[in-house]
């Protein structure tokens, strides 16, 4: 009978667990999206249609696999460039924290997920 009560409670602490981190995650996406408005991230990208710049779902697929994609979009997101898909250029944003610049592109390599 112990046993069950302990295994009753492990489970009941498991579920707990799990939803707050859904509630995080959804925390989390609802910050970079307003990090990527805040910042004119939009007008030329959307979430899964290409504006001027590919969608950011479109830029999840590209980089599935790449396990250096993370450094290599918070640098292309912090210093602009081209060349990744095609010629014109992305401005740079300085302004961006790390942190704020971690999230963005979290987000954006998990397809720019809205929970709302």
């Amino acid at each position: 009978m112990n046993l069950v009560l302990h295994l009753r409670a492990a489970f009941v602490a498991t579920l707990l667990l799990m939803g707050m981190q859904l509630v995080q995650a959804a925390d989390d996406n609802g910050r970079a999206l307003t990090i990527a408005k805040q910042n004119a991230c939009l007008g030329c990208h959307a979430v899964n249609k290409k504006i001027v710049g590919p969608s950011f779902r479109d830029v999840a697929a590209k980089y599935k696999n790449n396990l250096g994609a993370n450094i290599f979009l918070k640098n292309k997101i912090q210093k602009g460039g081209s060349g990744s898909w095609g010629v014109v250029p992305m401005p740079a944003n300085i302004k961006l924290s790390d942190a704020e610049l971690s999230l963005l592109t979290s987000w954006i390599l998990q397809g720019a997920p809205d929970d709302n």
